[in-house]
């Protein structure tokens, strides 16, 4: 065999090798992926186009700070398929122990969207924490709503959610 077809054998071999180590290691973080969180619709968490959850604020400091506070760029952990962030390691540490404690009900979305059958985005400032939950709202006159009556508005959309977290934001 001459130089020129080893050297093309060589480099048909170089690409199969990457290609099979690439697949590998894309079935590896899908795995990872899959054992890290359950399994959830692209449409369960309100997330930005860079897959950013309730705009950066860190879930946890609803809980402890009793208010939002924007989270760290660099202290993150992925849940559900969004990326949440955190002001402090601790906090993220806690996210991760149990992050349906922590995280938003309902993706994310408007709490009083999802009582009235509609799915849109709220504004991670506009909160409330019910019965150790946290609800987010649309805006502050939608919360107004919202406030009328809160555990009939839960009930509605803690039963239309079942439906309505695989359906994309209207």
């Amino acid at each position: 065999m001459d130089s020129q077809h080893k050297c093309i054998n060589w480099r048909v071999a170089s690409l199969l090798i990457i290609a099979v180590l690439t697949a590998g290691g894309a079935l590896v973080a899908v795995s990872a992926a899959k054992t890290d969180a359950p399994p959830s619709s692209a449409h369960a968490v309100n997330a930005d186009k860079t897959g950013l959850a309730i705009g950066g604020y860190d879930p946890v400091t609803y809980f402890t700070a009793g208010e939002p506070r924007k989270g760290d760029f660099q202290i993150t952990h992925e849940y559900k398929g969004a990326v949440y962030r955190f002001v402090n390691e601790s906090n993220r540490d806690r996210f991760r122990k149990s992050p349906a404690q922590y995280a938003p009900q309902y993706g994310g979305y408007c709490a009083y969207g999802v009582a009235v059958d509609k799915k849109f985005s709220s504004d991670p400032t506009v909160w409330k924490i019910v019965d150790g939950k946290l609800y987010l709202n649309l805006d502050r006159n939608i919360a107004k709503l919202f406030n009328e009556d809160v555990p009939g508005h839960i009930d509605k959309a803690d039963r239309n959610w079942k439906t309505l977290a695989d359906e994309p934001a209207r």
